[in-house]
């Protein structure tokens, strides 16, 4: 029988919901790329309903238990006395969420000698150290696709919101204010501006195609090229590297995974290359920018403005310096944990759980690390310490 450690962020400060806003969502029977949503063999839960978070357990209790297996849930994760820390030594799988990442680093996985599975709910692995993982031979997986759409429309949400200075104009109506030069002041349009995504994958590719009614510009650079088809759909232009696509953009979207080529890539100097002005939007993982280089980009007025809903640590602390820096539209890690893509995120990781409790083989787009190797998606997406060092 195996032993599953579920970390999942807190319920909500008034208890967990009774009752939402919503009776049902909306019938989605596959995404953009024609990849089927999640099917697993049954579900325990209704989908819409908060799972997310340590009451709604995924809903992978009664699934779990009715064969047998341990199920423990918590949202104690960090310090080396955590809930997670004490149960870890002999748990068989880790399922943990971007949004409130149970970092498995090099030296927890190596106390956790039983460790077999790492699952995201989700998608975006990087809390897990995966070169550790490929040595000690764990298998890490997502749900692909799961909620690439949801995080899309948060950064066109961010998009707008920054250009608009829609923000601002908010807080002006709820402290009883009145003042239309103030919140037009820094308000421009979005139409006729050059946006650029720094990769062109799932989500990035979502985010130029629901900016490209806006009018815009749309730029783009990844290392895999788009094929030319989508390019002169979507009126796009490729750029082979980041630093030769910021400086022709207004807006840029970071919408690239975690590794070692991408980690720290936003800082003083390729910021310094983008237009006077500009606006950075960062869903991806907060530590692709340098937290103090965006603060001075925000203080010199070389970038206009900074959203996203990725930080390190996460949660981050109460004097985390993008909490007070100046034009920010900063949320929590929220633009991927929307009760719509819950419930597509809680039936893949029931689908990955079936198909390991059954030996059975696990979708290959769900794989980041199988066998001691970067597989499916992760050999698409990420990069080794070690290939980073070769390269």
């Amino acid at each position: 029988m195996a032993k599953v450690l579920c970390v999942l962020y807190d319920d909500p400060i008034n208890g967990y919901p009774t009752s939402y806003a919503r009776d049902d969502l909306p019938r989605i029977d596959q995404y953009p790329s024609g990849q089927s949503l999640p099917t697993p063999h049954d579900v325990d839960f209704a989908p819409g309903h908060l799972l997310g978070s340590v009451s709604g357990e995924l809903g992978l209790r009664r699934f779990l238990e009715s064969q047998g297996h341990t199920l423990v849930v918590t949202s104690d994760k960090d310090g080396a006395d955590s809930e997670f820390d004490r149960e870890l030594p002999d748990a068989d799988v880790v399922i943990s969420q971007p949004f409130w990442p149970a970092y498995l680093t090099a030296e927890r996985i190596a106390k956790a000698s039983k460790l077999k599975l790492a699952i995201t709910a989700g998608i975006g692995s990087d809390h897990v150290d995966l070169d550790a993982a490929i040595e000690h031979n764990v298998t890490v997986a997502e749900v692909t696709y799961c909620n690439s759409i949801s995080v899309a429309e948060h950064v066109v949400m961010m998009i707008l919101s920054q250009v608009r200075n829609y923000l601002p104009s908010y807080q002006t109506v709820l402290d009883g204010g009145w003042n239309i030069a103030d919140c037009v002041s820094r308000s421009y349009d979005v139409e006729g501006m050059h946006v650029g995504t720094v990769a062109a994958g799932r989500i990035g590719l979502a985010v130029l195609r629901r900016l490209k009614p806006f009018d815009t510009h749309l730029h783009y650079t990844d290392r895999h090229r788009l094929p030319q088809a989508v390019e002169e759909e979507l009126g796009l232009t490729f750029h082979p590297t980041t630093a030769d696509m910021l400086p022709a953009c207004d807006v840029v979207t970071i919408n690239a995974p975690l590794h070692p080529e991408t980690k720290g890539m936003f800082g003083d100097e390729l910021i310094g290359t983008m237009k006077r002005g500009a606006y950075l939007i960062n869903t991806a993982r907060a530590k692709i920018c340098d937290r103090d280089a965006v603060v001075r980009a925000l203080e010199s007025g070389q970038l206009a403005g900074y959203a996203g809903d990725v930080w390190y640590p996460q949660p981050a602390p109460a004097d985390h310096p993008w909490r007070t820096m100046p034009h920010h539209g900063m949320t929590p890690h929220i633009s991927g944990s929307s009760l719509s893509a819950q419930s597509r995120y809680a039936a893949g990781t029931r689908e990955i759980l079936e198909s390991w409790l059954a030996g059975a083989p696990m979708r290959p787009e769900y794989l980041i690390v199988h066998e001691g190797k970067l597989a499916g998606a992760g050999a698409h997406s990420y990069s080794t310490a070690k290939d980073h060092k070769n390269g």
